[in-house]
């Protein structure tokens, strides 16, 4: 929020500097981002005034003109802004004038004519980003002043940086409000004296929605004379709080609405038919905004309706955000006009704008709570406005009124204040704060317990401040007027127990270092992301869907990692990069109806943390020790095995409807449990996302890799190891993952197979020797006791124990 220093002090002008005054306000939580002059540095800039302007005799585009600049001739000046005529008043830069970016100007000749200085455009002197035309200036200013004292341009912007909880600092006055609580300095409050009744002239109001509108008053102004020009000094305090100034009965509303945060709105009367209804959206009804986009007002999805101001033709506004195009004023035809000034409630305007995709001053300002109680006030001064600028003849106000918002006493303990701020302020300390802020309040003492007393206020706050409803906001005010700078650091107090790190678990730092340390890079992505992205790797079900996204696309929470995954793939290959490897460690959110809510858990919804992996390119670096080949699903894997050997993965192959139908696999623990999924990336949605080769994806529940077996001690043998390869021919249907996991089963269950310490599969052969179904798989086992050498009949036995098994349970044969 832009706010001109001058106009704030013209409310309340403590005795301090820029400076001071900024550090005042952020002190008091009213962060100003930014102090700076209204224009950019420049000098030798003076008003002129165009003398005459005559055609360049050797180019179209060009004028010849004489300028008066306050020294006793004209200076000729080539000029070819479209805007140059005769009489206007405008900013002239002489020559040794330096314009912002150190551009200098000096005398020079145009295609042969002479050229005695520079006619400035706003953007040229660093006052916007007009460059349509010269400046137009006021034709009382006197040329030869210099510009920057003309237009007092050294004065300084203050942009603030507002919490949501600060609403009643979205304007001039509220601020202006807060600044003399801080600074202990009185505020000059505007006079709303009522403006004189010379019409009867009234316009009838029915609020069909309490629920909707608390308050709706108006009146009815004819004769205005719309095309009447705004005064400078207000043109001058609305652009440099950052609105452009368009025509007078607008210019006059947004006034009102950056001095006071009243929104209002002014209806074209000739426009509207019959009175006015406020109530909500019906189906099918629509609407024509101010700034060409037309809604629909009914009832969105999710039920929500809208609210807006209607006449016997249907809707003419949206409640308490935007104007419609069919009752807006005109400058040049409208001669009646309906002034509008109302309260919304909140609950009624939130979310709204968001809906249509844009939002308004009006809207940031009614779903945060705008004063009730000094409507028709500010519609007196809204009326003033325009009689003095604009002129008519007033009519009578009418106020509706169905409900206005009770303002309840908060309570607020002096010895809370101290436990949570950890200051030491005092009950006349906290009493000067309320009636510096004009909160009403009473204060007395009550019995603590165990013979203490303690301080408790009893404030009412005003009716402008919605952001006070609990205690805690109260200690907010009472700190932010003590000042945020006088809030002593200190360590905490508090006998912190160091909670236990089972053995069993494994770290998420730890895990995560595991993958960074395979050249993994991780990423942090939303957890909502567009439903059509999200669909292509939901097997079934429906996701979560955002009431009210950040952006029309992010629409529901993520049931899986690799939507996110894959834009951050594809803003990579935007970027030329060629090698990508990323993880993410997220939650993932899923429908879990009769799931009962708990400290960690909301019901009726399961948010598991999940782990996803994304790989493509090449599979190394460039380098000359390896031959450069692309990723394959085989490498993924091995990083899932290597990076969490305790979990014992098992991968069995599945269909999954965004991974490449054979060359996908389900991830399960040796029990059985499925914890996931691994594959390559349909060859459809490479196609669909515009992917130049094979992407290789992995998902699985981050909690099945944080569990590890406890260690235990094993007494080393001392005793060589006996090593034996074991072939098996067999249906070549059979995964090696089963094969391997039964021999691991034997060596568990049989105390004869005990001593085998270690099992692998090194070696896979189809061909020449075996039948065209079959396959032999060769595996290498290491044997060994702790006490003695073990002999070759034992060996023998162990082999034939496990030969036997896999014989029983997959018909395997040893290979000859």
């Amino acid at each position: 929020m832009r706010i001109p220093e001058k106009w704030l002090r013209h409310y309340c002008n403590p005795p301090v500097d820029g400076a001071a005054l900024e550090h005042l306000l952020t002190m008091g939580g009213m962060e100003v981002e930014s102090r700076e002059p209204v224009a950019a540095a420049f000098s030798g800039v003076v008003v002129a005034r165009i003398v005459s302007a005559a055609k360049h005799p050797d180019a179209d585009r060009l004028q010849v003109c004489m300028v008066d600049v306050g020294q006793a001739e004209p200076v000729q000046i080539v000029c070819g802004a479209p805007n140059a005529r005769a009489g206007l008043v405008t900013a002239c830069a002489l020559p040794g004038a330096v314009l912002p970016g150190d551009f200098r100007i000096k005398k020079t000749k145009m295609r042969g004519q002479e050229s005695g200085g520079m006619l400035c455009s706003g953007r040229e002197l660093g006052m916007g980003d007009d460059h349509g035309g010269i400046l137009e200036l006021s034709a009382d200013l006197k040329p030869g002043t210099d510009l920057r004292q003309a237009l007092d341009l050294d004065e300084d912007v203050l942009e603030l940086k507002l919490t949501p909880n600060l609403a009643h600092c979205m304007s001039v006055l509220g601020v202006a409000r807060d600044l003399g609580a801080l600074a202990n300095h009185p505020v000059q409050e505007p006079a709303f004296a009522p403006v004189a009744v010379t019409s009867d002239a009234v316009l009838p109001v029915r609020i069909e929605e309490p629920a909707l509108c608390g308050r709706f008053a108006g009146r009815v102004i004819r004769g205005v004379n719309a095309s009447a020009s705004t005064p400078d000094w207000m043109k001058q305090r609305l652009a440099r709080a950052g609105q452009r100034p368009i025509s007078a009965l607008v210019d006059i509303s947004n006034y009102v609405l950056l001095e006071l945060g009243r929104p209002t709105h002014i209806f074209d009367l000739a426009r509207l038919k019959g009175g006015l209804h406020v109530r909500w959206g019906r189906a099918g009804e629509k609407l024509a905004l101010l700034n060409d986009q037309t809604v629909t007002v009914e009832p969105d999805a999710q039920g929500l309706p809208v609210g807006v101001v209607c006449d016997d033709d249907g809707p003419v506004s949206l409640a308490g955000i935007m104007g419609g195009q069919g009752s807006a004023v005109d400058a040049e035809k409208t001669t009646d006009v309906y002034l509008e000034a109302a309260f919304w409630w909140p609950s009624a305007i939130m979310g709204r704008p968001r809906r249509y995709n844009f939002t308004t001053d009006a809207a940031q300002r009614f779903e945060r709570g705008v004063d009730a109680e000094t409507v028709v006030e500010h519609l007196e001064y809204l009326s003033r406005l325009v009689l003095e600028i604009c002129g008519g003849q007033a009519g009578p106000v009418s106020d509706e009124v169905t409900g206005l918002p009770e303002r309840k006493p908060v309570a607020m303990r002096l010895s809370r204040l101290a436990r949570v701020s950890g200051l030491s302020l005092s009950a006349d300390d906290c009493a000067d704060a309320f009636r510096r802020l004009g909160f009403v309040f009473e204060q007395k003492t009550v019995d603590a317990g165990n013979g203490a007393s303690d301080t408790v206020f009893q404030v009412t706050p005003p009716s402008r401040r919605f952001d006070i409803a609990i205690e805690e906001d109260l200690i907010e005010e009472v700190i932010r007027l003590h000042g945020y700078e006088h809030i002593p650091t200190r360590p905490p107090q508090a006998r912190i127990a160091m909670r236990p790190a089972p053995e069993a678990r494994l770290g998420t730092l730890a895990l995560k270092r595991r993958w960074a340390a395979r050249d993994y890079q991780e990423v942090i992505n939303f957890s909502f992301v567009d439903s059509a992205d999200d669909r292509r790797f939901r097997p079934a079900g429906d996701a979560i869907r955002v009431q009210n996204p950040i952006a029309e696309h992010l629409d529901v929470m993520r049931t899986s990692l690799w939507s996110g995954l894959l834009a951050n793939l594809r803003h990579n290959l935007n970027r030329k990069a060629e090698r990508v490897r990323l993880f993410e460690v997220g939650r993932v959110y899923w429908p879990a109806p009769g799931q009962p809510a708990g400290p960690l858990a909301l019901a009726d919804i399961a948010q598991p943390v999940q782990l996803g992996v994304l790989v493509h390119g090449s599979a190394l670096d460039p380098q000359w020790g390896a031959a450069t080949r692309s990723v394959d699903f085989y490498d993924l894997k091995g990083d899932l095995e290597a990076a969490h050997p305790e979990a014992n993965l098992q991968f069995v192959a599945a269909s999954h409807p965004g991974l490449h139908p054979g060359q996908s696999a389900r991830i399960q623990l040796p029990d059985g449990t499925p914890v996931g999924w691994i594959g390559a990336l349909h060859p459809q949605l490479i196609d669909e996302l515009d992917l130049p080769g094979p992407v290789f994806l992995a998902e699985l529940d981050w909690s099945a890799v944080q569990t590890r077996p406890v260690a235990s001690y094993q007494r080393d043998s001392r005793f060589p190891p006996a090593i034996r390869d074991l072939a098996v021919v067999l249906d070549e249907q059979v995964p090696a993952a089963e094969v391997l996991a039964e021999i691991r089963a034997v060596v568990r269950d049989e105390p004869a197979a005990a001593s085998v310490r270690h099992v692998r599969l090194f070696d896979q052969y189809r061909g020449k020797g075996l039948e065209n179904k079959e396959k032999s798989l060769a595996f290498r086992l290491w044997m060994q006791h702790t006490d003695r050498t073990m002999s070759d009949e034992e060996v023998e036995a162990v082999v034939a124990l496990i030969l036997g098994r896999l014989t029983a349970r997959f018909s395997a044969r040893l290979r000859a």
